[in-house]
């Protein structure tokens, strides 16, 4: 049996330890916030915390996140103000917003252990999830103000 936390919520998983978080999340849990988008963690539209650090959930093992804490982008802020969260819609960041979610997972991990990163350092943070809309300058914009509490 997987035991873990979810959004604050103990769950458990009694299948296949090799399901993907990914998976579980999104069927198990009906948290449908994170999003399937490569399936070899290269895009980031399945980027969730584990214990508070950005994680790909589409290569992460079910089994792998036993007895460890787990946040999804509905999670992250029970009613959607997180800094990251209010920057996005202040920039009006997301053009077809499929890969919204998991950039303001990365964004908001990046924010927990670095209060004040260098546009550089957004920018190397930020480049493991992918826009195809090409949404990057919104990206940084609202990442910096978030940052800033602008």
């Amino acid at each position: 049996m997987i035991k873990l936390r979810v959004n604050g919520r103990e769950v458990s998983f009694d299948g296949d330890p090799s399901m993907p978080l990914l998976w579980y999340l999104r069927d198990e849990l009906a948290l449908t916030g994170t999003k399937f988008g490569c399936g070899v963690a290269l895009c980031g539209a399945c980027t969730v915390h584990v214990d508070g650090q950005a994680t790909r959930a589409c290569i992460t093992a079910i089994s792998d996140v036993n007895g460890r804490s787990v946040t999804t982008i509905e999670g992250l802020d029970p009613d959607g103000n997180h800094p990251v969260q209010r920057a996005w819609r202040t920039f009006n960041v997301p053009q077809c917003g499929y890969c919204q979610s998991g950039q303001i997972m990365q964004a908001a991990a990046l924010l927990a252990t670095n209060k004040n990163p260098s546009e550089s350092e957004i920018l190397n943070v930020m480049s493991g999830n992918i826009c195809r809309c090409g949404c990057y300058q919104r990206i940084t914009a609202a990442i910096k103000a978030a940052a800033t509490g602008a």
